[in-house]
């Protein structure tokens, strides 16, 4: 159809406005929009209301909730952190008491054998004069046995009596004493 035909349709029913609607369809629109709006008024807009109150009372109290959380982990890292610290502090104490005694250990252990060598030097001591004064005696008695013999030859007698041979023995063995201590000394 054509312009003129809708004019013309438009024409025959009531009266027109500019817009091209007959009234009765605008009044009744204006009514239905506004039992419309009034029903979304009283009963739709006030549940909007409250769930848009509710979110924002759910988003504003998760907000709180997620500072105090972090407020509580700010003090918790705190809490860590001088506790770590505090460990840190106490195990170089512990290394430091460590060092400490260790080398008190190595002190009184070198003073130990310092003290066993001391001891084992002196034992050997002892045990050197003990062979030495053996080894005199020893060979004291082998000179005495020769000294006789020998003065026995020379003097062309025996000294088979056991007193004489004993103060032959022993003037001989002084007289030696007396030529080779300043010699030794």
């Amino acid at each position: 159809m054509s312009e003129v035909s809708a004019a013309v349709v438009l024409a025959a029913g009531d009266t027109v406005f500019p817009l091209g609607l007959p009234i009765g369809e605008i009044i009744l629109g204006l009514i239905a929009f506004g039992v419309v709006f009034f029903v979304l008024k009283k009963y739709a807009f006030p549940q909007f209301e409250k769930a848009y109150e509710a979110r924002t009372e759910a988003i504003e109290g998760g907000i709180a909730r997620a500072e105090q959380a972090q407020a509580q982990a700010q003090e918790a890292l705190q809490q860590y952190k001088a506790q770590l610290a505090d460990a840190r502090a106490e195990a170089a104490r512990i290394r430091d008491d460590a060092r400490a005694e260790g080398q008190q250990i190595v002190i009184e252990l070198r003073e130990q054998a310092q003290a066993e060598s001391e001891r084992i030097v002196a034992q050997g001591q002892a045990a050197l004069a003990a062979q030495r004064a053996q080894i005199v005696a020893e060979l004291r008695g082998d000179l005495g046995r020769i000294a006789v013999d020998l003065a026995g030859r020379v003097v062309g007698e025996s000294l088979e009596d056991e007193a004489r041979r004993r103060g032959t023995v022993d003037r001989f063995l002084d007289e030696l004493d007396a030529t080779s201590a300043p010699a030794g000394k």
